[in-house]
C-alpha cells in the first residue's frame, strides 16, 4: 500500500485535524515506513509456532474466597472525614 496525499487528507478528515504542509509531508513519511515495517513481519515464517494472546505462561491466580471478619464499624468510622451515628458521609456528586 502507497501512502499518498489523497489518503493523507482522508485521514486528517476521519481524525477533525488541520495538519500544516510539513506535517502532511512528515507523517506521509512515517506511516510509509510503519507499513513497511509491518509488510517484514508478514514475511516471518510461523508454521509451527503456536498461537498466543499472552506472552506469558501464567495462569490467573486467584486464591480461594473466605469468610473472614471485617474491620469494626467504630474504627472506620474514626478515620472517615465525615460520617453520622452508622454511615460516612460524602459530598452529593449527583443533582
Amino acid at each position: 500500500m502507497q501512502i499518498d496525499s489523497k489518503l493523507i487528507s482522508y485521514l486528517e478528515d476521519l481524525s477533525c485535524l488541520a495538519l500544516s504542509d510539513g506535517e502532511k509531508t512528515s507523517l506521509t513519511g512515517d506511516l510509509q515506513k510503519i507499513l513497511d515495517y509491518m509488510a517484514r513481519l508478514s514475511e516471518i515464517d510461523t508454521n509451527g509456532v503456536s498461537e498466543r494472546s499472552h506472552p506469558f505462561d501464567d495462569v490467573n491466580a486467584f486464591r480461594d474466597d473466605e469468610v473472614r471478619a471485617s474491620l469494626e464499624r467504630v474504627f472506620v468510622l474514626n478515620n472517615a472525614p465525615s460520617r453520622n451515628d452508622e454511615f460516612t458521609v460524602a459530598p452529593k456528586t449527583v443533582e
